[in-house]
């Protein structure tokens, strides 16, 4: 039990270290968000880069997980990209609402990619969720933020998707520090073209906002690695989405970000859709008939 309650503050930590990521992100101002990632990922690499080097096996790696690696990395960026968009452009719960559609994605891409077995309730709990992100999106062509709110899901389906391909390169014993190194130089390396024609410079303030929220970010990786490390995640994933609280009042503090009562919604749906998992995963499962042996995890 120790060891699960110092799961549950590591991934409350994580959470609010994501949150405090996206404030800073948002704080940076007018610049791109191709740019934004940048920064951010650079810091990651760094971080990442010193713990293998410090590590027996440095850099080395299997070449045969080079191709989930690069899937892994690919999707990840378009996550990240879509997200960071998505914070710059609506409530910042909103944006973090949406990105945390993720876990629901990663059901569906592990049922198509992985051939892992999708229950009725999964099924059921993945629809209501995607029901739920309608109410922050509101489709409507009069809706000045139906875009931004398209780009925020379709981050949450790139960092399902992304998951997923961890989940692969997990199972096929690649170490988790290589895995964020590959994907943060992947991601900076991307937009090094775009940056070379593209750049636009920023003010003392603006680069400290961004250092900010690639500590944040490398904060959040550390601590969420460690929540996984004492504990399951069908046990304390739904804890995560601690990260919309923290982010709703980063947002009411520092933007005046007042949700309106569809997006209230969308959140109680989304938020009792994982709590429906969580307790489905971790109590009612064993008690349903041919259910013990199925891998249901909400990761």
């Amino acid at each position: 039990m120790k060891r699960k309650y110092r799961a549950v503050l590591y991934i409350l930590a994580s959470a609010f270290c994501f949150s405090c990521m996206n404030a800073f992100v948002r704080l940076s101002g007018d610049i791109p968000s191709i740019q934004k990632s940048f920064f951010r990922n650079a810091v990651a690499m760094v971080f990442a880069g010193v713990i293998l080097l410090r590590s027996e096996e440095k850099f080395r790696f299997d070449k045969k997980n080079l191709p989930w690696l690069f899937l892994r990395a690919s999707f990840g960026t378009v996550g990240l990209l879509c997200n960071f968009y998505a914070v710059d452009h609506l409530a910042l719960s909103d944006a973090s609402m949406l990105n945390k559609m993720s876990p629901f994605f990663a059901i569906l891409f592990s049922y198509v990619l992985l051939k892992e077995k999708l229950t009725l309730f999964q099924g059921l709990a993945v629809a209501a969720a995607f029901g739920g992100s309608l109410f922050i999106i509101k489709p409507s062509f009069t809706n000045l933020e139906f875009l931004p709110s398209l780009v925020g899901l379709a981050g949450g389906i790139g960092a399902g998707a992304a998951y997923t391909f961890v989940r692969v390169l997990g199972q096929k014993g690649e170490r988790g520090p290589f895995i964020v190194f590959f994907f943060s130089v992947f991601s900076c390396l991307i937009v090094v073209p775009w940056l070379l024609f593209y750049y636009e410079p920023m003010s003392g303030l603006q680069f400290l906002y961004l250092m900010g929220a690639g500590l944040s970010a490398a904060g959040g990786q550390f601590a969420i690695t460690a929540a996984y490390c004492h504990a399951p995640a069908k046990e304390i994933s739904v804890y995560d989405y601690s990260q919309i609280l923290f982010s709703a009042m980063l947002g009411f503090f520092l933007f005046g970000d007042r949700p309106d009562i569809y997006s209230l919604i969308g959140y109680v749906i989304i938020c009792g859709m994982a709590v429906l998992v969580f307790l489905y995963n971790t109590r009612w499962k064993r008690e349903m008939p041919g259910e013990g042996k199925r891998d249901a995890g909400l990761s």
